[in-house]
């Protein structure tokens, strides 16, 4: 059963058209509830294999919160937020963990096939090459995760100005995760600057 949220949540089209980059937030907490929901909606996002790289760092604490604004080079929309995610993306776990992304209903020699198959797969890359390919993976769950707090009502802004290094002893991430974003996510208490994108005429090309 689905939790009810704060107001009606918004249409994907309205999530689209109306998300903006915010840094300024209402002070106040974000119910559970919310904060649960987009987490569970940000799942929910496709991977290739269903891998499912990402990996989810919700931080609430204060403390926490003011030491991640000093790894973002004093950036105030990190602990003006009351919820910053942290989300990153993790290969070596999802490899020594491969039966967790194997669908239940494959048979179990079906099972052990897809697992050989891709263990070849990746293991024929070095950890460097395997965790870009896991990061493409989880900046689609990136996306997924702004427009659910936008359709639920929230702001947010994508981060990558934060020192990486100070980030994974912080939140006691191994050497080898690579980071999609910091995502502060919380009602916004301005307005985000109107869309300035480029026309369609620029950036596609039919065939």
């Amino acid at each position: 059963m689905h939790t009810q949220t704060l107001q009606k949540p918004l249409t994907v089209k309205e999530a689209i058209e109306s998300r903006h980059s915010i840094r300024q937030y209402v002070q106040e907490p974000m119910p559970k509830e919310d904060l649960e929901e987009i987490l569970r909606l940000t799942s929910l996002a496709p991977s290739a294999w269903n891998l499912q790289t990402w990996r989810i760092h919700a931080v609430t604490d204060p403390g926490l919160k003011e030491q991640l604004q000093e790894a973002a080079y004093g950036q105030k929309q990190v602990t003006l937020a009351p919820v910053v995610i942290v989300l990153a993306s993790d290969m070596e776990d999802v490899l020594q963990n491969l039966e967790e992304t194997l669908h239940p209903g494959l048979s179990p020699e079906r099972k052990q096939s897809e697992a050989a198959n891709l263990s070849a797969i990746f293991g024929g890359m070095s950890v460097e090459e395997r965790g870009q390919w896991g990061l493409t993976q989880a900046n689609i769950a990136l996306g997924f995760m702004m427009l659910a707090a936008r359709g639920l009502g929230y702001g947010s802004v994508p981060m990558l100005g934060f020192d990486q290094q100070k980030v994974r002893e912080l939140l006691g991430l191994p050497e080898h995760a690579k980071f999609a974003a910091m995502l502060p996510i919380g009602r916004a208490d301005q307005e985000g600057y109107p869309h300035h994108r480029h026309s369609l005429d620029r950036i596609v090309t039919y065939h």
